[in-house]
């Protein structure tokens, strides 16, 4: 029924802002080396306490006209972004698999991916605690795919090919370059990422990573350095992969047989 499934994608889009809101937070407190869970959300300026209506997705930026009310600090454009970005994405994922337990599997990976481009973004870094809850969350919803050695297969190949080839050309890049050419936090989060993905889908996820990334790059200010981080690369690819990744790949099967 018309009617149920739009009252369901309002529902999930409301339920992914708040996840984004949350998310966001979480990746500051722990950039700010502040307990995720304990304390009440506050203005990082002045210390201010925020409201329920300030803590309201997407309304709560706009009704303070993105700043704070007391010291009028602004407040980063990202968190409108990722509040807009976690309901959108939430109704995307619905819309691809609809009712099932491959949406719930999918929303918890999505979720873990944004404070990973949050946190790298800033500082570079990818935290092994997120990377373990993906594997775990890839264990959990490993039978609901059905083919349980279809599926292993999959996994496996996609995990030790795309991880570990990876892996090796990171190692014989430093060799020949002197320099760390790509981080051991990417390697890692490639590798379980091609658990999901399979070998077909993880190639296409290390293309589009490559493109992401070179975005990323021309993006950046001048002057600053030629490193940057890799992550938030990945994690958009990796939605653009699982979303829409067979399809391109069958469209282009579909080209030359």
């Amino acid at each position: 029924m018309p009617f149920l499934q739009i009252y369901i994608g309002i529902i999930l889009f409301v339920l992914g802002a708040c996840m984004g809101s949350f998310l966001t937070c979480a990746a500051d407190r722990y950039l700010a080396k502040e307990s995720v869970l304990k304390g009440r959300s506050h203005c990082p300026a002045c210390g201010k306490t925020l409201t329920f209506f300030e803590l309201i997705p997407i309304f709560g930026y706009l009704f303070l006209r993105g700043r704070c009310r007391k010291c009028g600090a602004p407040i980063p454009i990202r968190c409108l972004f990722t509040e807009l970005l976690g309901g959108l994405v939430y109704v995307a994922v619905y819309c691809k698999f609809g009712w099932s337990f491959v949406t719930l599997e999918y929303l918890l990976l999505f979720s873990a991916l944004l404070p990973v481009a949050l946190i790298d973004a800033d500082q570079m870094e990818i935290p092994d605690g997120i990377l373990l809850f993906l594997v775990v969350v890839f264990a959990a919803f490993f039978y609901p795919h059905g083919n349980v050695k279809d599926r292993a297969e999959s996994a496996l190949y996609g995990s030790v090919l795309i991880g570990g080839g990876l892996f090796v050309i990171s190692l014989l890049l430093a060799s020949l370059l002197k320099k760390e050419t790509l981080g051991g936090g990417d390697v890692k989060l490639f590798f379980v990422l091609a658990l999901f993905t399979g070998l077909g889908q993880g190639l296409l996820l290390v293309i589009f990573s490559c493109i992401a990334g070179l975005l990323f790059a021309l993006t950046r200010r001048k002057g600053r350095e030629r490193e940057f981080p890799f992550g938030p690369a990945i994690a958009a690819a990796a939605l653009f992969t699982l979303l829409a990744g067979q399809e391109l790949i069958d469209f282009y099967l579909s080209l030359i047989l």
